[in-house]
């Protein structure tokens, strides 16, 4: 795969690594409007008409040829347009014609007088204000042109999408199927939630959090549950994502103990890209191919699982997904307080964000162990530490991360 795996790889170059490696493998359908929701576009989207589709009045108001302003004399209302209702009478010179926000202009019109700047009397109205040619008429194209691309392949529908292509009379489009993804947690001492722990037991906890982020993403999941750390099991479990999904992602045993059976299954059916990374948490990471499908390694440890499902697997799947990823925004704030980092490492620290009498602030949300997840469920944000910073004392500048979708 083209990936030297002999120490910790960078989080730059492992994202860039498997970003040029992977490619959209979700065939596109057409959808009705209302079905296509949380999907991505397989094709760009033409707009089939002009918007607005003609000149309308931007306000209440008097439609007016600027001519018959000249003279300074009052006008008479020669009729009124409103949204739905145009204006299709006579229009002699002299007169003006009362008009409401949306409705089309009456042919001829230089510009729409608001009600405001005018004074009736009866059917005579004076007006206040010389108005500019265009004055508060919306032009047909002016939000957009026909045949201009609205919404482009690789968006992702959401409730914002929805009106825009309803405007534009949209009733089906070309959506990519969901992405297929198989999880399953391995571990011996792993339990599903609902049931008694014996001594050394722990519950599930990483594929919740994977299943949700999947969700999130509008992926199709395969759930396997908990595979025990016995190689014949873990390998049906393998074969069984490679035939039925896309991308199989595990969490834990992607480390180096005697129990971690998954580096050699992977070697044994597929092939690995790397397997560790130079951040924190989450160096044990793994990335790999199946005969079929990609594989993601997850850590054990659940801030592990979520900050590297987070940061990686996330692009990972937009791009096989056939959806346009943008990285996340990072900001600038104060640290409230010392916070600790050892250099070598890329560290993800969780914070809350917050606004400061002097700006942007961060504070810890406690202790930074990768086990203790209520360090993530406080937070809103990363407090993004350079692999070779050190301690970071109260009022240095550090770079945040604001949570996006998949964890807010």
């Amino acid at each position: 795969m083209g990936f030297d795996t002999s120490g910790l790889l960078p989080l730059s170059d492992a994202l860039q690594g498997m970003l040029e490696q992977l490619a959209c493998c979700c065939d596109s359908e057409q959808l009705p409007l209302p079905e296509a929701l949380g999907r991505v576009l397989a094709s760009d989207i033409a707009s089939p008409l002009a918007v607005p589709p003609f000149d309308n009045s931007a306000m209440d108001g008097y439609a007016v040829r600027l001519s018959d302003l000249a003279s300074g004399t009052p006008l008479i209302m020669a009729g009124k347009a409103f949204a739905g209702q145009p204006y299709q009478g006579e229009w002699p010179a002299g007169h003006c014609v009362r008009i409401m926000t949306g409705a089309p202009v009456p042919a001829g019109t230089d510009a729409v007088v608001m009600q405001e700047e005018t004074q009736a009397d009866g059917d005579r109205i004076t007006f206040l204000a010389q108005p500019e040619p265009g004055q508060n008429i919306r032009r047909a194209g002016s939000d957009i042109g026909k045949g201009a691309c609205v919404l482009p392949a690789g968006t992702r529908l959401t409730p914002r999408e929805m009106p825009l292509l309803a405007s534009l009379g949209v009733a089906t489009v070309a959506v990519r199927r969901p992405l297929k993804v198989a999880i399953f947690s391995t571990g011996d001492e792993l339990k599903p939630v609902g049931t008694p722990l014996a001594h050394g037991d722990i519950y599930d906890s990483n594929r919740y959090g994977v299943r949700a982020m999947l969700a999130r993403m509008g992926c199709d999941c395969l759930d396997l549950g908990i595979i025990p750390d016995d190689p014949a099991q873990l390998r049906a479990a393998f074969i069984r994502a490679d035939e039925e999904a896309d991308v199989l992602i595990t969490t834990g045993g992607v480390s180096v103990g005697e129990a971690d059976f998954t580096k050699q299954l992977l070697d044994e059916l597929g092939e690995i890209g790397f397997w560790k990374l130079a951040i924190k948490p989450g160096k044990p990471f793994a990335f790999g191919r199946l005969p079929r499908a990609w594989f993601f390694g997850l850590p054990g440890n659940p801030v592990s699982a979520m900050v590297t499902f987070d940061q990686l697997v996330q692009p990972a799947l937009a791009k096989l997904a056939g959806q346009r990823f943008e990285r996340p925004l990072q900001l600038q704030a104060i640290v409230a307080e010392p916070l600790k980092k050892s250099p070598g490492r890329l560290d993800f620290q969780r914070g809350i964000l917050s606004q400061g009498p002097n700006g942007l602030e961060v504070r810890s949300t406690g202790s930074q162990d990768s086990a203790v997840f209520s360090s993530l469920s406080r937070a809103n944000c990363y407090i993004v530490l350079e692999r070779e910073r050190g301690r970071v004392d109260a009022g240095e500048t550090v770079t945040v991360e604001p949570f996006g979708g998949l964890l807010l």
